[in-house]
């Protein structure tokens, strides 16, 4: 069975979601908040890795960029956001239409996906970057959902 991150179009086709996910997201004025003190330059590009990690592609994120731990901590220590998470969510349905993977069933494990990582991994420490652990793994998701 093919992989999310092939029938998402592979690298070419997360970084376009990437791209389309980043101008909604600054484009919206709550969300655009969580990037208030900037960003990364390559932002895009490192999503699109991460995500193709997370969804079955190649391990490039975590080869050049970091481990999830970082990437949790990167997004800890922000207190609670449910509604800047529901509106991130928004943007990202909003991205597959603009990067033209609205076709389902990718579509929506692509979006049960987001509202996941949105809510669970990403939203769970709201206190401090300090009190994520060493040593996370990445999540991977399949078609029917997070394997580990």
């Amino acid at each position: 069975m093919q992989t999310i991150y092939g029938a998402a179009g592979g690298d070419e086709g997360l970084l376009r979601l990437a791209h389309a996910w980043h101008a909604r997201v600054m484009a919206d004025e709550v969300v655009s908040h969580a990037f208030s003190h900037g960003f990364h330059p390559q932002h895009s590009e490192r999503l699109a890795a991460y995500w193709a990690e997370a969804l079955g592609g190649p391990r490039t994120y975590s080869e050049r960029y970091g481990d999830e731990t970082a990437v949790v901590r990167m997004h800890s220590g922000n207190g609670p956001h449910e509604e800047m998470d529901r509106r991130a969510i928004a943007c990202f349905d909003q991205a597959l239409e603009d990067a033209g993977l609205s076709e389902e069933p990718l579509r929506q494990v692509l979006h049960d996906y987001f509202a996941w990582a949105t809510t669970t991994t990403m939203s769970a420490y709201h206190d401090s970057a300090d009190d994520v652990p060493e040593g996370l793994r990445m999540p991977r998701w399949t078609w029917d959902g997070l394997r580990e």
